[in-house]
């Protein structure tokens, strides 16, 4: 009976959802930008007769938590956005976390249209943010309206939540956790194309400067060069890669290539072509598996330092340099057996008509802080492609962002409980 009713609201309203997506996108919402994406959302919040909860983060109890690593300084006018379903009571709450930032658009040219056009075209909207993303937001917030459309009253309370800061390092939802928004489960629709990710790795930055000796470049064999001595940095840095995925053994992982890699994103060295380069900075991303602490993540990366610092000759004179900075992802983990686990799973099932591939993420999200520090079990589940996120020309296809809307809803008046007719 249910089913039959968000059905059919969905498909009424299929084209709303495609404009509602068009809107988002056509508010860029780059970090420090989010204020007019984020008032979009807001408004079709209180349309929705939910319960708002909109604050600017920031505040002494977030900068002086353990966990919060961020470097910007202004929040002012991009706020975090709750706004909450209130249940009849008795039912178990659910948590639906998106994130309103995107990450910058890059080179134009490589798109074929305006990044921020949200162009309808062969059943797909493009744009910067549909899939990474806005897309999978759409999918929660027709999930609720379709509930509430549908006059049907759920028991347990139901807090939708647009974050800012998930693409520097999660402060936005570590914010609302320490506002007091917890819940008996939690589901992300980050683009993992409708797979259902129980296990989420987390990442750090780190920063590595190594040290060479300037000479002439005429004369260069009187140098050391700092780059040559940064490529075998690199190197090693690619053994302690593979050593540890080597002992990461988890089922969920098999179609992983990579499943906690060791990024280097940033080199910058030398100041003229004529000279040998004394200093090179190497600036990477560094992979935590889902059971990993933190600190013995950081310790591997220490210890493959050190070694390199007590073997190499001249590394012995001129230690390698190793800082953490910037941005972290907590990892998370949720057991396959988990209520939610099967409760999405099976409402996958039912409307999709096969069974949900069910796999670990290959990238950081916001759930770590829900589980971690939240106590808040999370599931990681929604449209899009991981492939197009953060790509030029990135799409999203409006038919499963709709298939999502309708496992969510369901899944939703499952898990919360509903009130029986009379």
């Amino acid at each position: 009976m249910y089913e039959e009713k968000i059905s059919t609201w969905l498909n009424e309203n299929r084209t709303n959802g495609i404009r509602l997506l068009q809107k988002l996108v056509q508010e860029p919402s780059k970090r420090g930008q989010e204020g007019s994406a984020q008032a979009i959302v807001v408004e079709k919040c209180r349309q929705l007769g939910l319960e708002i909860d909109l604050w600017e983060i920031g505040d002494e109890k977030l900068r002086n938590h353990p966990h919060f690593y961020c470097d910007r300084k202004d929040f002012k006018g991009n706020p975090n956005l709750v706004a909450i379903k209130r249940g009849i009571g008795n039912g178990k709450s659910l948590i639906l976390n998106g994130h309103i930032d995107v990450v910058p658009e890059g080179d134009h040219a490589a798109w074929h249209d305006d990044p921020y056009s949200g162009m309808a075209k062969d059943g797909k909207v493009f744009g910067r943010g549909t899939t990474d993303m806005k897309g999978g937001n759409v999918s929660l917030l027709l999930a609720l309206e379709a509930i509430i459309e549908s006059g049907i009253q759920l028991k347990g309370d139901v807090i939708f939540q647009s974050v800012i800061e998930e693409e520097s390092g999660g402060a936005g939802t570590l914010a609302a956790v320490l506002r007091g928004y917890r819940a008996d489960g939690a589901i992300i629709p980050e683009p993992t194309n409708m797979k259902l990710f129980p296990l989420q790795q987390g990442s750090m930055w780190f920063r590595l400067i190594v040290k060479g000796k300037s000479a002439h470049g005429g004369t260069r064999y009187e140098g050391v060069s700092a780059i040559d001595k940064a490529i075998s940095v690199m190197l090693e840095i690619k053994k302690l890669e593979q050593e540890r995925n080597e002992s990461l053994r988890h089922s969920l992982y098999k179609n992983v290539k990579i499943p906690i890699p060791i990024n280097i994103g940033s080199i910058q060295s030398g100041n003229w072509p004529s000279s040998v380069p004394d200093t090179a900075v190497l600036e990477g991303r560094f992979g935590i598996a889902p059971t990993e602490t933190m600190e013995a993540a950081q310790r591997s990366l220490m210890q493959c330092i050190e070694a390199l610092n007590e073997t190499d000759a001249w590394f012995k004179e001129k230690p390698i340099e190793l800082e953490w900075f910037g941005a972290r992802w907590l990892p998370g983990s949720l057991e396959l057996e988990h209520p939610l686990m099967k409760t999405l799973g099976a409402y996958y099932e039912k409307v999709m008509g096969e069974q949900p591939l069910v796999e670990a993420s290959p990238w950081a999200t916001d759930g770590g802080y829900l589980s971690s520090v939240g106590s808040t079990p999370v599931v990681v589940f929604g449209p899009g492609e991981t492939k197009l996120a953060h790509d030029s020309n990135e799409y999203i296809e409006v038919d499963k962002m709709m298939d999502v809307a309708k496992i969510i809803a369901l899944t939703i008046i499952e898990w919360c409980g509903v009130e029986e007719e009379q």
